[in-house]
Parts: C-alpha cells; structure tokens; sequence
C-alpha cells in the first residue's frame, strides 16, 4: 500500500462514480490484503493512468471470476490502457482456472461496451438484480 495508490484512487474513483467516494487507505489495504481480490493498475510515464478490480472465488457450480470497476483517467482513454487492464485479468483468470469471466457495464457506457466486446465478451441474457441494505 502506498500514497500513490490511495491518491490515484482519489483521483480516478470520481472518473467511474459520481455516488461513491473513493477509497481511502484502510479501504484500500482491505482489497489488496484479500485473498479473493488481485487489484491490477496500468501506468503510463509513471503515473498510475488505470486500475481493474479482478474478483476470483469458488462456488458450488465453478471457480468465479468478475472484473469490477474497470477505470481509465480520461487523459490516458483511447490509447489501450483498458485493454491491457482486460487481457490481463483474462489471463489470470484462465491461469487460476475459471471458466468464464464476468462484468457488467453500463448502457451509457459506450466505449466500455466496444472494448469488451473486442475483447470476446458476449451480453448476455440475464437479469442483475440489486438490493439495497437500508443504512
């Protein structure tokens, strides 16, 4: 864990959600420190310019594996940063055993959804659901 991961966070978090904050220190060292996370981050001219979430666990029907908050600074998008993040988790999903990979993206997210389909990510017909623990 260093400064400058916690402050890159700081400053692509906002770049990806307009509702959540971003993480701060403890937050942070939680997800590297899980065995379930691999945090994956792309620089560019020593600046993390990129970061992708890869979440593997075991469930009874496989070995799951779900790319979450995949977020390039908008300085660095176009140039295959996200790409480079994608491939990667693709690979080390496939190294750890999982069959598939999962994510879901945003209709409005137009570029997302070009990436990940050029990366052989297929929509699929499903329904996500989410509920909301009252606070």
């Amino acid at each position: 864990m260093t400064d400058e991961l916690v402050e890159a966070f700081a400053r692509l978090v906002p770049q990806l959600s307009a509702t959540t904050g971003p993480p701060g220190r403890k937050a942070l060292e939680e997800i590297v420190g899980s065995s379930a996370i691999t945090l994956l981050v792309a620089r560019a001219e020593g600046t993390i310019v990129g970061t992708l979430t890869l979440a593997m666990f075991p469930i009874p029907t496989g070995f799951r594996a779900w790319i979450e908050d995949v977020v390039v600074d908008e300085t660095a998008r176009g140039k295959g940063v996200g790409e480079a993040l994608t491939n990667e988790a693709i690979g080390l999903a496939r190294t750890a055993g999982a069959r598939t990979v999962d994510l879901t993206s945003r209709p409005s997210r137009k570029a997302a959804g070009r990436l990940y389909e050029r990366a052989g990510f297929e929509e699929r017909e499903t329904r996500v659901y989410r509920y909301r623990i009252p606070a």
